[in-house]
């Protein structure tokens, strides 16, 4: 057990960052999952600026890399070409 209030302190508030962070992620891979299934071209345009501001977001925030957003940005573009 820590010591310290600042040390208790941190505990608590990074288990509360963990849990937003899960949440958030979660909430960004079932989207994705959605629009991969999707077949209407309009039904994915009309998704895609919405889930790309959540990739963002998560990279902005350290949840997920660069890099790894740029590939899921890509894919999704190219599944919206396919379509």
């Amino acid at each position: 057990m820590a010591n310290h209030k600042s040390s208790i302190k941190r505990i608590r508030s990074n288990e509360a960052k963990r849990l937003r962070n899960k949440y958030q992620h979660k909430t960004t891979r079932n989207a994705i999952k959605q629009f991969c299934e999707l077949t209407a071209k309009k039904e994915a345009e009309k998704s895609l600026p919405t889930i790309m501001s959540m990739i963002d977001k998560l990279a902005k925030q350290n949840v997920i890399h660069a890099n790894k957003a740029s590939n899921l940005k890509s894919n999704m573009t190219k599944h919206i070409a396919s379509l």
